[in-house]
């Protein structure tokens, strides 16, 4: 009877053991998981602001377009491209032209603010620099 008894004791180790390993188990690879999760999720929201980053200068260079074809012009602008999309507002505060461009890429929102000074025969951007 005694015999009997170690070896049911010996049953429940092992299967604690099995338990405890099993739980240490699961928890690493649901950390490796969720980590590998997040790591994905941040790398495409870097992805869509370069994006982002990249339509709202394409905006803001549209504007400056239309500024050499018009010299007058003040008004507001916008683009669609496959990544996204973008929107510029021109506007004159004495005899500077104030540009501000806005891309977005799905949520991911990045703006770009530029101030030309145009003369008779050329347009001298004086500032650009990304706002928020």
């Amino acid at each position: 009877m005694n015999r009997l008894y170690r070896r049911s004791e010996s049953g429940y180790v092992a299967l604690l053991s099995v338990l405890i390993v099993g739980a240490v188990a699961t928890a690493i690879a649901l950390t490796l998981l969720l980590s590998g999760t997040d790591n994905q999720r941040l790398s495409l929201v870097s992805q869509q602001s370069a994006q982002a980053r990249a339509l709202a200068g394409s905006c803001a260079e549209e504007a400056l377009q239309v500024l050499h074809d018009n010299t007058t012009y003040t008004g507001t602008g916008s683009l669609t491209l496959s990544t996204g999309s973008c929107t510029y507002t021109v506007s004159n505060t004495a005899g500077t032209r104030s540009i501000l461009a806005t891309g977005t890429v799905q949520n991911v929102t990045r703006k770009v603010q530029a101030y030309a000074i145009i003369s008779s025969s050329s347009i001298s951007i004086t500032s650009w620099q990304e706002v928020s």
